[in-house]
């Protein structure tokens, strides 16, 4: 539903006017690798940064906003998403060039990044080849992979703050730590500068290559899963402790722990959101057991539970992620 055509009543008929995309309802499985989950109360997709600004100052102040990417490290509860869904879209995912800095939106996908940077000569961001996200993802968790993360090559990013107000950061101000960054949850990142090097093109796209044969070679890729499910704790690997738990195999309606890569669970073809988490908890539970180690969930998990319930043990507290 577009801009000027929204419901009379419900949260759609309380929002302002926008050039993006609205929708009341809206299913959020399908945004999702898992694909599994409720429906969001209103989905919105930007139109540009200044559509998502003016959505931002002009919404009711009581409302909820979540934001979601691509949804590769994202499970929606099976009960939905009360407010409004952002799904930061290819609208969002502009990618340019400028000298020795790659200058991308928050929703261009991290793989379409590097690429960027391959093709333009400059070394320093192949990493983001291995990560299924987008930046704006990457810059709130301080995504890392393969010997680089985004603390190494961030120059400066932008973000819009619950009222519209837009913010230029820069790395100081992010706070980076493992898997985290203390900008405030409720700011949405708007794009960022990533810096590159100049190198020699085949050697950068001979590492990306070899990145993606590493990926393939020992991570579950064309399976419906949610990337890295928990945080590696200090000095030991989630894998490891898995797979010491025995949980390697485990199921739980349909869903599995991977047997190729034990910190990745899969949605068999038929799991709820409630099956994965379930089984998320059970693992961490068996970890604790076995080690006294309490593993921290990396997948981001959103919304309610059927029926709403309460969520299992661990949920994350609300908000504007």
């Amino acid at each position: 539903m577009s801009a000027g055509r929204t419901a009379a009543t419900g949260l759609i008929g309380r929002l302002p006017p926008v050039r993006g995309h609205l929708a009341a309802n809206a299913p959020l499985d399908s945004e999702t690798w898992f694909r599994v989950g409720g429906v969001a109360e209103v989905l919105f997709r930007p139109a540009d940064r200044d559509d998502l600004v003016l959505m931002l100052r002009e919404m009711p102040e009581d409302t909820p906003v979540t934001v979601v990417g691509l949804g590769s490290n994202l499970l929606v509860r099976d009960g939905g998403v009360r407010g409004v869904v952002i799904r930061m879209g290819r609208e969002m995912a502009g990618i340019d060039v400028d000298a020795d800095a790659v200058i991308a939106g928050a929703g261009a996908p991290d793989p379409a990044v590097a690429a960027a940077a391959r093709d333009a000569g400059l070394a320093g961001l192949e990493f983001l080849s291995g990560i299924p996200g987008t930046i704006g993802g990457a810059l709130r968790m301080n995504a890392g992979a393969y010997g680089g993360a985004m603390a190494d090559i961030l120059l400066s990013c932008e973000a819009v703050d619950p009222e519209g107000e837009v913010h230029w950061l820069s790395p100081d101000d992010m706070g980076f730590g493992y898997r985290h960054c203390s900008v405030p949850e409720d700011w949405i990142f708007i794009g960022a500068a990533l810096r590159g090097t100049p190198g020699d093109q085949a050697a950068i796209a001979a590492r990306m290559a070899e990145i993606r044969q590493n990926r393939e070679a020992s991570q579950p890729m064309r399976t419906r899963t949610g990337g890295s499910t928990f945080r590696n704790p200090n000095g030991r690997t989630a894998w490891q402790l898995v797979d010491e738990a025995g949980c390697r195999g485990l199921e739980r309606g349909g869903a599995k722990v991977s047997e190729k890569h034990t910190n990745f669970l899969i949605n068999t073809g038929e799991a709820t959101a409630g099956d994965i988490e379930g089984l998320g908890e059970e693992i961490r539970a068996r970890v604790k057991a076995g080690s006294g180690i309490d593993l921290q969930w990396e997948i981001r998990r959103i919304g309610e539970p059927l029926g709403g319930g309460e969520a299992p043990a661990g949920r994350p507290p609300g908000g504007r992620p």
